[in-house]
């Protein structure tokens, strides 16, 4: 490991999927550790390069290193000498706030690194509708000089962890952010483009799922590839208005944050969220499907989505039709039927 890369330093806290996936990829450039809360999966990331129960089939590179120790893996990126340090969040929205404040009680006053802070969760808090970088802003509003991100774009974890190119946003309104997320993961099978629309990525992040869920109930119910470009197109526009109504700018939902992150998540097969639409199409009931075990952030968020819209007044079909189908009981069907009976209006792509 060369001297510029000791000086990056890079803690990477849940050992999910997406969390051991980005691990494998800054350890090749930055001195990395990976914290898992179950001291299983540490020692075996540790000892045997696999995480057997999110990445079965990946070998994982022999310089990343794992712990179960919460308190080691924030000490890891104050050590002393480090140009850049940095946090990766790996856990889902529902454990953000609880993660950060853990991270901030941890923080030890000696600590005089510049430190930043980057999620990768993608949603609304459920209860209150808050946006991920709202939730972190509150509970680490006691660390000063903290910097924040958040990592967004078209992406699965099984591939990265493989080793296969991706192109990432990061959206960050901090320079110093932004420099230790290149020092950790540009360059080498990631390309990491920056966004100062905070805002807009997350928003794009959000949406993306529950589009993506329906299209998979359009496919599933065997409607067509044209049905799932409408779907597609129109989503994209229900993205954008909304994200504009929060604050965010309209360009960001023509890059990767927006139409790449809801093109790959509405039609990859490895996409959790098309994999519970699809299911539905094809005549499961949600609650069964859900009471599986898969994870889908997109039935997750779409109530508090849709409340947003009401909030501020922005239409947004296909996410209604979303909660009608996996909440009220709506026949999938049915729910196309009110989406294509809709008024017709004048095409704007831009709203």
């Amino acid at each position: 490991m060369s001297a510029s890369t000791q000086r990056t330093r890079v803690a990477v806290l849940g050992a999910g999927s997406w969390g051991t996936a980005l691990a494998a990829l800054a350890c090749s450039q930055a001195d990395t550790l990976l914290w898992a809360r179950d001291p299983k999966v540490a020692h075996q990331i540790d000892q045997e390069h696999r995480n057997s129960r999110y990445l079965p089939d990946i070998r994982l590179p022999s310089a990343l290193r794992a712990t179960d120790s919460f308190q080691q893996a924030i000490d890891h990126v104050c050590a002393e000498g480090a140009q850049h340090s940095l946090i990766i969040l790996g856990v889902p929205v529902a454990g953000l706030a609880d993660t950060c404040t853990a991270l901030s009680r941890s923080v030890k006053p000696g600590c005089s690194s510049q430190i930043s802070v980057v999620w990768t969760c993608k949603g609304f808090q459920h209860e209150t509708g808050l946006l991920p970088h709202q939730i972190a802003q509150a509970a680490l509003a006691d660390w000063p000089g903290i910097g924040l991100g958040v990592l967004s774009g078209p992406s699965f974890a099984h591939e990265v962890a493989q080793g296969l190119p991706v192109a990432l946003t990061l959206g960050t309104t901090q320079a110093s952010t932004a420099d230790a997320v290149l020092a950790a993961l540009h360059g080498t099978n990631a390309r990491i483009y920056t966004s100062t629309d905070v805002i807009g990525v997350e928003v794009g992040g959000a949406l993306k799922n529950i589009m993506a869920i329906a299209c998979g109930i359009s496919d599933g119910l065997g409607l067509g590839t044209n049905a799932r470009a409408a779907l597609i197109t129109r989503g994209l526009a229900e993205m954008q208005r909304l994200g504009l109504a929060l604050g965010g700018r309209s360009e960001t939902f023509a890059g990767l944050a927006g139409l790449g992150d809801l093109v790959l998540t509405s039609t990859g097969a490895l996409s959790r969220n098309r994999q519970v639409g699809l299911a539905i199409g094809q005549g499961q009931p949600p609650g069964q499907i859900l009471a599986g075990g898969i994870t889908a952030e997109g039935v997750r968020c779409a109530r508090a989505a849709l409340a947003l819209g009401i909030q501020h007044n922005v239409d947004l079909p296909i996410t209604e039709a979303v909660c009608n189908v996996l909440f009220d009981g709506l026949a999938p069907r049915d729910a196309v039927s009110s989406l294509l009976s809709r008024e017709a209006r004048e095409e704007a792509p831009s709203v």
